[in-house]
């Protein structure tokens, strides 16, 4: 897009709170902004520092991330797994453990793509099927 982001990421940041069904003024209260710049930054007339990005970030409880995306700041990358979104989006972790717990995985990744692992494959002996309960007329045993 050749045009400034500064329009996009107040769209942007409208769409996700009309999601997550929250007024601007709750955003702003949330967020610790004030409803007017807010609202200013949601109609593109103002460009939001990375600081109120985060705030806001925290007060629709997305990723940050995604909003430096679409504000330009940061460069577009892969999509997240599932995984990876989680641990991103986790508010009792510190960064720093988020970045531990990522690194982790991406090993597991990296370990997994140059052994050929498919990550469908059931841990164990290959083509081994996961054991159910024992069951005893069709309930679970209690015991």
């Amino acid at each position: 897009m050749a045009s400034s982001k500064v329009g996009s990421i107040g769209e942007y940041i409208r769409e996700q709170r009309t999601r997550a069904k929250i007024s601007l003024r709750q955003l702003a209260d949330v967020s610790g902004i004030s409803n007017p710049y807010l609202s200013q930054i949601e109609r593109g007339l103002r460009k939001p520092s990375a600081e109120i990005l985060q705030q806001i970030a925290k007060g629709l409880r997305i990723s940050a991330e995604a909003l430096y995306v679409q504000a330009g700041i940061l460069e577009d990358r892969e999509a997240d797994t599932d995984v990876q979104a989680a641990v991103r989006a986790d508010l009792l972790l510190t960064e720093r453990q988020k970045q531990v717990l990522l690194d982790i995985y991406a090993s597991f990744l990296k370990e997994n793509e140059a052994t050929g692992v498919l990550a469908t494959e059931p841990a164990g002996a290959a083509g081994a099927e996961p054991q159910a309960p024992h069951e005893q007329n069709g309930k679970d045993e209690v015991g």
